[in-house]
């Protein structure tokens, strides 16, 4: 039976925990240092905190330790992997190959989605070297994955489900690096596909003014997960290592349910990771948390609508149009309930998203703490912060129990219970009872409020029919509780960890730029055997700062191939950003991708 994973973001303990009682089989989390996220680290002991929690539940976390490294880093590197190891951590995810040449303990490796994975070729060469798991690039189709799944079966593929995109493929984006000396391979992204940018044709004529055209919406794979199934991932990764605990909340519990449901059509080809009952005092929404409205991406090959133009920000979920308005209110058309405190939002005629807090809410008529200058009549509306469902988000929203069935026997000397192959004992006198005792054994057994199990069933020994006391019924569901808890027997099994090699018959994947393989220490180039090559960060080259697979000529409606308008426009075409530095695009139609280039 295949095991699916939902993994979630944790941007520090709080919020892995909300994941863990929410339903996710996994967390990820960033460690003190060396994280993909430099603003999203974690001290060791929070971790050891997390992976106890999670291990209760047979799941499991997994810390980033995937940026590029230093020489001067390097040490360290792996005396934190020891300490994550020693702390119970069950995989980190990886990008430096460096890594490999270290002495390690026993721990399981998964190549992050910054090793660039979107060929066959390259998920069979991380097998090869012993990877357990890969995470595939974000742009691959359904059929793409299921090709990779059909070539290298005995690798897990990761996949992401849902959250923030990135517009350059991961682990190939240098323009951080380039424009501000902040290296998006070292967790330092600066965000250069969220601004606004002028798009220029070969003499100069503007094309597009100040729009985002590199900002992308979110991605939404909720109703697709059975594909992602059938292709061959076996683990759903939530993107979010920055969002707060009310959005892994709202989007692991939508998630979790949705899974459990794919699962319920296929009772026994698939199971979930982990084990627990969850059950929720809210029905999640994803449209009610952070998002830059939702995209399949590539998940059926290229869509038309995949970026958002106009704004970089979350914009929420419609809430109607604009009707009437007066000097302090107006109205608003549709079903909506509004609170005060609502965020609320509109595209303004300059193409500019603006927001305003509701001071008031009279029905649908609504009275802003001031009235927005640039709203008009039949715009439509967004919210993009619900006060009422942030306040239930801020309460308790699930509770995540293990389902127990007990097992009440008798020994020579006394009883025994017994559940999840443990069993306790406690002397007492046999004494039998005038009538059945069974009810009142089984609602004394089942009291494990302030535990995190459940009795589904107690049953008896044949002919089972004697008296014990209350007090010691206590204590024996508190000792069956130790003893469930008792470290020694863990859930989750941590075994059986692949020893990773550094050599391998597989050929190196070939990069058409020496500084994409981001070789940035004296391990790294050991592994590839090289002492020429260095990454982006310590010798720039040339070549493309981002390969992406949205394209500008096809976003626009101009490319041939996919049915476009001829483009009247001259070419090469280049982004200007607002202080006048330009960007040259090449468009790779052979293989599908636009290239971004700085110009010098």
């Amino acid at each position: 039976m295949t095991q699916l994973e939902l993994l979630a973001p944790a941007k520090n303990l709080e919020c892995g925990i909300a994941a863990i009682d929410h339903g996710a089989d996994a967390v990820y989390i960033g460690a003190p240092r060396f994280g993909a996220r430099a603003a999203a680290g974690n001290s060791v002991e929070d971790i050891r905190t997390l992976c106890l929690h999670a291990h209760q539940f047979a799941a499991r976390v997994y810390v980033t330790v995937n940026t590029i490294l230093y020489d001067d880093e390097l040490q360290a590197t792996q005396l934190l992997i020891q300490q994550l190891y020693d702390a119970g951590v069950d995989a980190i995810l990886v990008q430096d190959m460096g890594i490999l040449k270290m002495s390690l303990p026993p721990i399981a490796l998964h190549a992050s989605t910054q090793t660039d994975n979107r060929t066959a070729d390259k998920v069979r060469w991380l097998r090869s070297l012993g990877f357990r798991r890969v995470v595939l690039a974000r742009e691959l189709s359904v059929d793409e994955i299921a090709e990779i799944h059909r070539q290298v079966s005995d690798v897990e593929l990761e996949v992401f489900v849902h959250g923030a995109l990135c517009v350059s493929y991961s682990g190939l984006c240098y323009v951080s690096q380039h424009c501000f000396q902040r290296s998006a391979n070292r967790g330092e992204c600066a965000q250069f596909c969220r601004m606004k940018f002028d798009m220029l044709d070969a003499d100069g004529r503007e094309l597009e003014h100040q729009r985002y055209l590199l900002s992308l919406k979110d991605m939404n794979q909720l109703q697709h997960l059975e594909e992602l199934i059938d292709a061959g991932a076996c683990s759903f990764k939530i993107e979010g290592r920055l969002k707060d605990a009310s959005y892994v909340k709202n989007v692991v519990a939508a998630y979790s349910q949705r899974l459990d449901a794919v699962i319920a059509k296929h009772p026994d080809a698939y199971c979930r990771a982990s084990k627990g009952r969850v059950s929720y005092s809210f029905t999640p929404n994803l449209k009610k948390t952070f998002n830059r409205g939702f995209t399949t991406y590539f998940l059926h090959g290229r869509q038309p609508d995949i970026f958002s133009p106009d704004t970089p920000k979350a914009m929420g979920e419609f809430v109607g149009t604009v009707k009437e308005l007066r000097h302090d209110s107006f109205n608003v058309a549709g079903t909506a309930s509004f609170a005060n405190g609502d965020g609320l939002c509109f595209i303004n005629a300059d193409h500019e998203l603006e927001g305003f807090r509701v001071n008031r809410a009279q029905g649908n008529r609504l009275f802003p703490y001031q009235m927005p200058n640039n709203l008009r009549s039949g715009m439509a509306l967004y919210r993009n912060y619900d006060q009422e469902f942030e306040r239930l988000l801020s309460r308790p929203t699930s509770e995540r129990k293990l389902p127990i069935s007990m097992h009440l026997s008798v020994t020579d000397d006394g009883f025994c219970l017994s559940a999840n192959g443990v069993s306790v004992s406690v002397p007492c006198e046999h004494q039998v009872a005038n009538k059945l005792q069974h009810e009142n054994i089984q609602r004394q057994l089942s009291k494990l409020g302030g535990t995190i199990y459940e009795c589904c069933e107690v049953t008896f020994d044949d002919g089972f029919n004697y008296f014990i006391p209350n007090s010691l019924l206590s204590e024996l569901r508190r000792l069956l509780v130790e003893a469930l808890n008792n470290p020694s027997n863990p859930c989750s099994d941590t075994a059986g960890h692949t020893v990773l090699s550094v050599s391998s018959n597989e050929p190196v994947p070939r990069y058409a730029y020496s500084y994409l393989y981001n070789i940035a220490n004296r391990l790294s180039r050991d592994f590839y055997h090289t002492d020429a090559i260095s990454a982006y960060e310590i010798k720039s080259e040339d070549g493309p700062v981002m390969q992406c697979r949205h394209c500008l000529r096809y976003a626009l409606g101009y490319c041939v191939k996919h049915g476009g308008k001829h483009p009247a426009w001259k070419e090469p075409l280049s982004l200007r950003l607002a202080d006048g530095r330009q960007f040259r695009l090449e468009f790779d139609c052979k293989n599908c991708q636009m290239n971004v280039y700085a110009s010098r």
